[in-house]
């Protein structure tokens, strides 16, 4: 008796999927947002850009849904981590410590431009119960890290007092506005990219405006 066919092996959910085609998928959905500005896949485009059979993604992920809200999970989890293990160095003053969060929050939104649009995307479009999953695993421990971190500030006498949850929308705002502005820098400023040279140039300022805030006068 023959193989099956492919159509009947993909309605099975038996796929031959070659190795790494999961996070291929992911990086594949990632690059297409990034360089689209935009926050959805045709999973054609996806197909053709990874080389992979679309099917791929009901048999990884159920649908594009499904996909979204992994890639969701993946960018979020990075950030999570490195805002813990940063909250965790030992000698490390907090004014360091904001430094080098906001120099990594740019360095994510430049990487993931869409990271803010597509959360607000997923909480907006998820049931009461996945949206509460996002907050509490991914928004929740990033206002916690602002109120430890600000607050360790203040303490030492390096930080004045400020709300950390308007600190939250301070620095989100900073960072997804800009990155999701190319249509702003072509017609305003006729630049079709955003370059590293142009990350570094904003990065700079915008700790510079950040610090100059927070620290104690």
């Amino acid at each position: 008796m023959g193989s099956r066919s492919q159509a009947a092996m993909e309605a099975a959910g038996d796929i031959a999927a070659p190795p790494g085609a999961r996070d291929l998928l992911l990086q594949t959905a990632s690059a297409i947002m990034r360089e689209g500005d935009v926050v959805d896949i045709s999973l054609s485009e996806l197909s053709l850009r990874s080389g992979l059979n679309s099917a791929l993604v009901k048999y990884y992920f159920g649908n594009k849904a499904g996909l979204l809200k992994a890639l969701l999970d993946r960018d979020w989890q990075a950030i999570v981590t490195s805002v813990d293990a940063l909250l965790a160095k030992d000698g490390w003053s907090p004014e360091a410590k904001l430094h080098r969060h906001l120099w990594k929050v740019v360095d994510t939104f430049y990487d993931v431009p869409y990271l803010n649009r597509l959360t607000m995307r997923m909480v907006r479009e998820s049931d009461d119960a996945e949206a509460r999953r996002i907050a509490d695993c991914y928004l929740s421990p990033i206002y916690r890290a602002y109120e430890q971190l600000i607050g360790d500030g203040v303490r030492a006498g390096v930080f004045r007092e400020i709300d950390p949850q308007l600190f939250y929308f301070t620095v989100t705002g900073a960072v997804d506005r800009f990155f999701s502005a190319r249509l702003v820098l072509k017609h305003c400023f006729d630049q079709d990219s955003l370059t590293e040279t142009l990350r570094d140039r904003y990065r700079e300022h915008t700790i510079d405006i950040i610090m100059a805030g927070i620290l104690a006068r």
